[in-house]
């Protein structure tokens, strides 16, 4: 046996993963699609909230941002059907026994929420460590952020309802702000709406073009445009932030998560709206008054019996396991991916 003055290659180590698991479980984004469908059901709930809380909102951005900017490729559009579908489907099966859960037993489902919710911060919080004093200050701004926004939804301050006249402009404003709730995690997108006095506008209007009514397009066209805009400015906006500063950013999102429960106290009824009172703007007559759905109906508080506080402390638990189990589930097939690519290098270095 010669041997050879060639030195032996050296491995150059292990594979490095993507920030972003590549192996991110369908059933995840399924999952995640779900509680985004969901939640468009259940009043001062956002779509983003969950997403964020399944752990797969940082997915949904890039896809929505590539999407936008026509850069499609099998994982955008897998990405945006598991979601897509899965939101869909929960909004049409949900719709029924949502409806009745928020009008019959609204503490339950919002207890159940709460657990969905604070599921997510296990997750979250493991992308954002180590924790830092800027972690921190960035927390604290979301936070803050979501906070502000709660108490402006339970004061009802601004919601006017009517004071904006609705023109090109404006609806195209009221799109633009649409949309960038469907993105951004903790903004409601028809409080938005009523914030800019366009909500009867923008309902009216859709209602109209399913009847069939084309003069609706005047209005229905410039706040598509504003979708289009919204949507295409805010998922790049947010992807360029994961992207460029992805700990402040997620620090950020971590305080929305944290606050997010806030508007979600159980232990409030709903109460029916009388003739005479007033409601987006226009006061209701006996007739309106019954169109009003249940689940936007006025809440109060009520003081709970020691059944009601156990049985939503079970729920919130409920709510919070299923969350991180789903979380978990994605981490341990991203960490079976991960094994996978590395190939095992510390054994073929002895070879």
């Amino acid at each position: 046996m010669t041997t050879t003055d060639t030195p032996p290659i050296e491995p150059t180590g292990p594979i490095e993963p993507e920030p972003e698991p590549a192996r991110l479980p369908a059933l995840r984004l399924l999952v995640g699609g779900a509680l985004m469908g969901l939640a468009n059901l259940v009043p001062g709930i956002s779509g983003g909230t969950m997403l964020v809380a399944a752990g797969v909102y940082r997915r949904f951005v890039d896809a929505v941002s590539d999407a936008t900017r026509f850069r499609l490729s099998i994982r955008t559009i897998a990405t945006l059907a598991l979601i897509g579908v899965a939101a869909a489907a929960a909004i049409a099966l949900g719709a029924r026994p949502v409806s009745y859960g928020l009008e019959h037993h609204r503490w339950a489902m919002y207890a159940l929420f709460i657990g969905l919710t604070i599921g997510g911060v296990p997750a979250l919080w493991a992308l954002v460590r180590p924790v830092t004093g800027t972690t921190i200050a960035f927390a604290l701004v979301g936070l803050v952020a979501m906070l502000a926004i709660v108490f402006i939804q339970e004061t009802g301050a601004g919601a006017g309802g009517g004071g904006a006249g609705s023109n090109w402009l404006m609806l195209t404003i009221a799109g633009a702000a649409g949309a960038a709730a469907m993105v951004l995690p903790g903004v409601s997108g028809a409080y938005l709406l009523l914030l800019l006095g366009q909500y009867e506008a923008v309902v009216g209007a859709i209602k109209d073009l399913a009847r069939g009514d084309l003069g609706a397009l005047a209005t229905v066209i410039p706040i598509g445009i504003g979708v289009a805009i919204g949507i295409a400015g805010v998922s790049n906006l947010l992807r360029w932030l994961l992207h460029k500063y992805e700990k402040p950013t997620l620090a950020v999102l971590l305080g929305l998560l944290l606050g997010a429960p806030a508007g979600l106290y159980p232990f409030r009824e709903a109460i029916q709206p009388q003739p005479g009172d007033a409601f987006e703007g226009q006061v209701l007559t006996e007739e309106t008054a019954k169109e009003v759905e249940p689940k936007d109906w006025e809440t109060r508080a009520f003081t709970p019996t020691g059944l009601q506080v156990a049985a939503s402390l079970g729920l919130v638990a409920l709510g919070c396991a299923a969350t991180v189990g789903v979380a978990r589930l994605g981490r341990r097939a991203d960490a079976g991916g991960r094994r996978k690519d590395r190939s095992e290098p510390p054994a073929e270095a002895g070879h």
